[in-house]
C-alpha cells in the first residue's frame, strides 16, 4: 500500500472523549502530490478545522475542509478556479458494518472508515472529502461558445423532438 500524500495520524490512545479542536493545512509538498492524484491543474490552500474525540473504541472526527484549486473545464481544458468549503463528519471503526449487509442512512449520518483501532488518517480523510466535493465536469464560462463553435448544441436547443428533427433532415436528403 502506498503513502497517503496528506497524512495525519490521530491515535486512539491520545484522543480525548470530550471533542477536541485539530487544524490539519497541507505543505506545497503534499499539494503537489494531491494535484497528481486527482488530475488537478493546482490546490493553492488545503486546510481542515476539525474536532476529534474517542467514542469507545472509535475515532470521531466532524468539521469542514476548505480549499482554494483550480480544474481543467471539460470543453477547453480552460483552468476553472473554485473555492470548496465543504463538511466532514467520519467516524473510524474497527468493526465496520460487514459487507452485504443491508444500511439506511440519513443525510446526517457521517462516513465510517476502518481503521486499525491504533491510529486513524485523518488527513487522508480530509483529501477524500476533497476528491468527493471536486466538481466532476467542470466548465469555463466560455465553454458554451466552445461547444457551439464547434457544432454542439444544447438539450434546451435540440428540445424533445430534437433526434427525430435530425433523423427527418437524414431522410430528406436521401
Amino acid at each position: 500500500m502506498t503513502q497517503p500524500e496528506f497524512s495525519r495520524l490521530l491515535r486512539h490512545d491520545r484522543t480525548s472523549e470530550k471533542p477536541q479542536p485539530l487544524h490539519l493545512k497541507a505543505n506545497a509538498q503534499e499539494r503537489a502530490a494531491l494535484v497528481q492524484r486527482f488530475g488537478l491543474l493546482a490546490l493553492g490552500r488545503l486546510e481542515a478545522d476539525l474536532r476529534c474525540w474517542r467514542d469507545g473504541q472509535d475515532l470521531r472526527m466532524e468539521g469542514e475542509v476548505r480549499a482554494s484549486l483550480s480544474q481543467a473545464c471539460v470543453v477547453s481544458g480552460q483552468p476553472v478556479p473554485a473555492q470548496l468549503k465543504e463538511p466532514v463528519a467520519v467516524r473510524f471503526s474497527r468493526h465496520p458494518d460487514k459487507e452485504g449487509d443491508e444500511i439506511e442512512l440519513d443525510a446526517e449520518d457521517c462516513d465510517t472508515l476502518p481503521y486499525d483501532g491504533l491510529s486513524a488518517d485523518a488527513g487522508e480523510a480530509v483529501a477524500q472529502t476533497l476528491a468527493l466535493a471536486l466538481n466532476p465536469f467542470p466548465r469555463a464560462p466560455d465553454a458554451e461558445t466552445t461547444l457551439k463553435q464547434a457544432g454542439v448544441i444544447g438539450e434546451d436547443e435540440a428540445g424533445a423532438f430534437g433526434a427525430l428533427a435530425g433523423l427527418r433532415d437524414q431522410l430528406a436528403r436521401k
